[in-house]
């Protein structure tokens, strides 16, 4: 835990990256099953994951994440993109794989497959929408720490125009919506910011014991 809490301390939302500097493959890879191994909501994971190596798009992406440098510069930009709905085919399909992977009959899992569509159901397409997008931060939260670990940089973005981004990326055809980005790679040594301290609220400040 003592290793967990230096990373979190040396780690930062780098303002400029090297962009010589490229993640190895195999590096790359831990990060992305550190993203897939991530916690969601009843385990639905209702978002995609957009790699984003094109140089073109990057370029494209820059000018609606606010000219932001770290677009194109970093090793690898990642786009965590909410369905902006759950229909019933996709909680369907998300019990096949509970039961293909644990070898369960689908008819011992239909009373909390019926319960988890009425909770869905539930929701309007709006609160559909906030929900999934919620789902991403919890997996961003898997790579920045994952990332950290291995002494990799990851600047995580709302700063952007997700209308933008969305047309960009073709993603409204697919029932999809650009909720956060992140830019990932290593710190350049001219970005200062490396060596600010890092800021935070005392514990008196941040908690409650009730």
């Amino acid at each position: 835990m003592s290793t967990f809490l230096e990373n979190q301390n040396w780690r930062y939302a780098t303002k400029k990256f090297d962009a010589t500097k490229k993640i190895r493959p195999e590096d790359f890879n831990t990060l992305k099953e550190a993203i897939r191994l991530s916690s969601s909501s009843y385990g639905l994971q209702p978002y995609k994951i957009l790699i984003i190596e094109s140089p073109e798009l990057r370029a494209k992406i820059q000018p609606a994440a606010w000219g932001q440098t770290q677009i194109v510069d970093a090793s690898h930009l990642i786009v965590f993109a909410n369905r902006t709905t759950i229909d019933e085919a996709e909680v369907d399909a998300y019990f096949d794989n509970i039961s293909n992977t644990r070898e369960i009959p689908l008819e011992a899992l239909a009373g909390y497959q019926g319960f988890m569509k009425g909770k869905i159901n539930e929701l309007s397409a709006d609160a559909q929408n906030i929900w999934n997008s919620k789902q991403t931060y919890l997996a961003l939260g898997n790579l920045l720490n994952a990332a950290a670990e291995l002494k990799i940089d990851v600047t995580p973005m709302e700063g952007f125009s997700p209308a933008a981004v969305n047309e960009i990326l073709g993603l409204d055809a697919l029932g999809l919506n650009a909720s956060l980005i992140a830019t990932v790679g290593y710190r350049s040594e001219e970005d200062d910011t490396q060596h600010y301290a890092k800021v935070r609220k005392s514990n008196e400040e941040l908690f409650i014991t009730l």
